[in-house]
């Protein structure tokens, strides 16, 4: 999002290329590492997922996962161009894999708990496929909605924090909603930027992938939780 506030005339544009274009074939690199990282990550996240499960770890302190969480997305962005950047994506993704098995856990207890989340599942796989597939498949330059997207994740982050503190539900379904939104807008947005060639680094790509992915599992799961009445 710093480039977008650096480049205004053109969204897509990162710092370092100083209006070198892209060619067809690069872009088309970066997005098979990007499909490839991105898949190794899910793996990763899924074992962590799986580890705490497993070995019945508790809920982690919300603003311990929240600081971890931050630091560890420092980390990948100072090590982006280098090879432990790629340890770094698999840090952040293991850790939010890390904390989200707790919250499974507890699904598991509860009456068609594991529905839920199967359901959350593939409704996130669906959105995944079908927003790409819209970016793809179009070949549209979807950088109109840059500022949309960035001001809507920042109102809508700054809610889900107030909330933690003020606890109420309509907020807290609207935040889910929102994020619903906006995840899927910025996978579209984020695939639309790599073969517009206004993302040349598959590590942040990939970040940027891999966090809208979670976003809208966890915003899908707590949706669908207060539409069966378990919340």
């Amino acid at each position: 999002m710093s480039d977008i506030m650096n480049n205004p005339t053109n969204p897509y544009s990162a710092p370092h290329q100083h209006g070198v274009a892209v060619s067809g074939e690069r872009a088309a690199q970066v997005l098979k590492n990007t499909y490839m990282l991105l898949g190794l990550s899910l793996v990763v996240a899924t074992g962590a997922s799986w580890f705490a499960m497993a070995s019945n770890i508790g809920f982690v302190n919300v603003w311990l996962t929240i600081g971890v969480y931050f630091g560890l997305l420092f980390a990948t962005n100072a090590l982006r161009n280098s090879a432990w950047g790629i340890l770094a994506v698999f840090g952040l993704t293991g850790w939010l894999g890390f904390t989200t098995g707790p919250i499974i856990n507890m699904y598991a207890q509860i009456p068609g708990g594991m529905e839920i989340v199967t359901t959350a599942l593939a409704g996130t796989a669906g959105i995944f496929v079908a927003m790409s597939a819209i970016a793809l498949v179009t070949r549209k330059d979807f950088s109109f909605l840059t500022n949309f997207i960035m001001i809507g994740i920042l109102v809508a982050f700054g809610a889900s924090i107030a909330n933690i503190f003020f606890a109420i539900p309509a907020l807290s379904l609207a935040v889910s909603a929102a994020f619903v939104l906006l995840s899927s807008l910025l996978i579209m947005w984020q695939t639309s930027a790599i073969i517009h060639g206004g993302e040349t680094n598959y590590i942040m790509a990939t970040v940027t992938l891999f966090v809208s992915i979670y976003n809208l599992f966890m915003s899908l799961l707590h949706l669908l939780t207060a539409l069966s009445g378990n919340d």
